[in-house]
């Protein structure tokens, strides 16, 4: 039986080669060229100079809990996240299982000025101009999805696109798809596999991430506590969705979250 990142990938690769076959790669890169003055924020620096690191995920559903908030606006949920201080924004783009559309990304970039992320399962370049061309300053890779070398080559990519990658790992044999130009790093304490949260994940790797890099936890982070803890162990990011999306007022819980977690560090 198949897990259920397996299950995700297999369906994305199927949905791609639809994609491509609609709209040709040759004619993505021909509209980027055409494409002036896609802002980009830094979500590295973002991440670097801010009191909280708040990554603030927009996510309709899971598959593991069903829909947090099926209703919920993209436009209204990423500028209330702005303005209740997230460093930066994650968007989920897969629809089957998460509910997400790439308008969901383009609405999002075009209505704030912090860096957004594309958060979708990568396995081929298309991908990538897809997420420029919608505006993302971000995009997420994971380690179990892609192998070394095609995360050597969607790196370089990205960063020739002017796209920030995340590398997302979930344990310890994947640190080596961690190459010289993978500047930020995150643990996902969710298995994609069975979808248990263990955020003692975090603090088991930290010694295994390269220290020049900017580490981000993400999954099950729930508890200002936690992060002030993830932050002694060396961690400068916080991926939360699930906890701020089910709460019905996204922006009012992350702003909540924040002055929660900048009061632990005073």
């Amino acid at each position: 039986m198949l897990d259920i990142l397996s299950e995700i990938i297999a369906h994305k690769k199927e949905e791609v080669t639809g994609q491509k076959e609609r709209l040709p790669l040759s004619r993505l890169e021909k509209m980027l060229t055409e494409t002036r003055d896609i802002p980009f924020y830094s979500m590295k620096e973002s991440l670097k100079n801010s009191p909280s690191g708040v990554i603030a995920e927009f996510k309709r559903r899971s598959p593991s809990k069903g829909w947090l908030f099926q209703s919920a606006d993209v436009d209204e949920v990423t500028k209330a996240y702005e303005l209740a201080g997230a460093s930066a924004l994650s968007v989920l783009t897969d629809e089957k299982y998460f509910g997400g559309t790439m308008n969901d990304l383009r609405q999002a970039t075009g209505g704030v000025k912090i860096p957004v992320m594309r958060k979708e399962f990568i396995v081929d370049e298309y991908q990538l101009f897809e997420a420029k061309l919608s505006g993302a300053s971000a995009v997420l890779l994971i380690a179990a999805a892609i192998t070394r070398e095609e995360c050597r080559r969607f790196t370089e990519l990205a960063n020739q696109l002017q796209l920030e990658v995340l590398l997302e790992l979930h344990d310890e044999g994947e640190v080596g798809h961690v190459g010289p130009l993978n500047s930020l790093v995150g643990v996902n304490n969710r298995n994609l596999g069975s979808f248990v949260t263990d955020l003692k994940k975090s603090f088991r790797m930290a010694d295994l991430l390269p220290k020049e890099a900017v580490w981000i936890s993400e999954s099950g982070i729930s508890d200002a506590r936690i992060v002030k803890e993830l932050r002694d162990a060396g961690y400068r990011g916080f991926l939360i969705g699930e906890y701020f999306m089910k709460s019905g007022n996204p922006g009012q819980s992350l702003k909540e979250f924040i002055e929660q977690v900048i009061r632990q560090d005073q």
